[in-house]
């Protein structure tokens, strides 16, 4: 009768470790070995270095959201005038601003008069949204006022107009040149509305790090745009800023209390929800992409397994009349499958960090070779590929990973096990 061991004896790892240096003479196991090794490197590079640029991308997708725009907009509902158009302008604006200030989590809130205009420089033409804020406001902008790049200065935002860095490639201006602005809701006159026509000097120059914001946002004086709106006395909006931008949704109720009752506010994530969603959705089928990716490496693990309990069938037989258990067998090709499956998961752990630690420079040689066009910020929204390492993701590709390597592993070292020792050596 077999005797008992203690699970996972030395022995048990002696002989498991033989066979893993099986010769090429002995069936190709060695090159199997490989196979599966590198296999599941591949694949658990692969799933770390796409969970990292997902994190990444969304982190400095939402960043670019709630650094350059409000965290809760607060408008009002509008009153019927007598020629039938509504009136939406909030009047009695600092005084709601001030209500507003004081609920709890509150950082700052600032009146806002929005508009859409031409702007023209030099025969060239370019859509903008003008928003008109205080300079005290706009320098609380983190997106704003510490942009990815930026020329000119700030503090000199009330001479003139602050624009994306975008508007000005397309208009061919630069800080110092007065460029025009064209609103067809301009002066009212005995024969109608003519358009208004004003001229300002391009006193700064942002990069926020969204192409669409860059490409249309502008910034005027809070006074100066309620000249040229025509609204005197009255804002369009109050921008609300607040300390965690994802607790907008508690802190919505609170505020719309103290806005009022003729009061609605819009968060940013409602605002961006259309693309959260989708970045949701997107997330979830690359996370299963890459399981099935590393499923698919880890299966070579079983080709390799297989083909060694049928190359070692006499050993197998030797060793059961020696009086090793079913135990002992199972365990010892259970190392086997397990061994590779773990030194692929830490060689594919170390190269997806690597990966994700410098991705700047890996995306900057790929962009080199492809000649400049490998990523459109017009298409991706970001200028750049990001990458952020997430503990969590990290251990989500290794549990996988090293969880499919044990499962898979099981089912040939059960078969090695129970292989009857008068069968195997019949024949020998």
């Amino acid at each position: 009768m077999a005797s008992r061991t203690q699970p996972f004896a030395p022995f048990e790892w002696m002989i498991a470790w033989r066979y893993l240096r099986a010769r090429r003479a002995e069936g190709g196991v060695s090159t199997m070995t490989w196979i599966s090794l590198i296999g599941v490197t591949l694949g658990v590079f692969a799933m770390i270095a796409t969970l990292a640029v997902r994190s990444g991308f969304r982190a400095e997708f939402v960043d670019t959201i709630v650094g350059a725009n409000a965290h809760i907009t607060v408008y009002e509902m509008g009153t019927m005038q007598p020629n039938g158009n509504v009136d939406r302008a909030i009047h009695d604006y600092d005084a709601l601003a001030a209500k507003v200030a004081e609920v709890d989590g509150v950082t700052r809130v600032a009146p806002l008069v929005r508009g859409q205009v031409m702007a023209t420089f030099n025969g060239n033409n370019a859509g903008m949204e003008v928003l008109g804020i205080t300079a005290e406001n706009l320098v609380t902008i983190p997106r704003i006022a510490n942009p990815q790049d930026k020329q000119g200065d700030i503090t000199r935002f009330n001479e003139g107009i602050a624009i994306g860095s975008g508007i000005a490639r397309s208009l061919g201006a630069q800080v110092g040149d007065r460029i025009r602005i064209i609103s067809p809701d301009g002066v009212k006159t005995a024969f109608g509305t003519s358009p208004r026509v004003n001229a300002y000097e391009v006193t700064y120059i942002f990069t926020a790090g969204r192409y669409d914001i860059d490409r249309t946002r502008a910034y005027l004086p809070l006074a100066e745009a309620q000249s040229y709106f025509n609204s005197e006395g009255a804002v369009s909006e109050l921008e609300v800023m607040v300390t965690t931008p994802d607790a907008v949704d508690d802190l919505g109720p609170d505020i719309l209390v103290a806005a009022g009752d003729t009061s609605l506010i819009w968060t940013w994530r409602e605002a961006s929800s259309g693309f959260l969603n989708a970045l949701d959705i997107e997330d979830n089928v690359m996370f299963v992409i890459m399981s099935v990716l590393v499923l698919i490496a880890t299966m070579n693990i079983v080709s390799g397994l297989i083909m060694l309990v049928k190359n070692k069938g006499r050993d197998i037989g030797i060793l059961r009349t020696m009086g090793l258990s079913e135990g002992s067998i199972l365990r010892v090709f259970f190392i086997c499958g397990a061994f590779t499956g773990i030194i692929g998961t830490a060689l594919g752990v170390l190269l997806g960090c690597l990966f994700a630690l410098y991705v700047d420079q890996i995306f900057g040689m790929v962009n080199w070779l492809s000649g400049g066009n490998a990523w459109d910020p017009s298409i991706r929204g970001i200028y750049f590929l990001p990458a952020k390492l997430e503990v969590g993701d990290v251990m989500s590709a290794v549990c996988l990973s090293l969880g499919l390597s044990f499962v898979v592993t099981i089912f040939p070292a059960r078969r090695a096990a129970r292989m009857n020792p008068v069968e195997a050596l019949r024949y020998e």
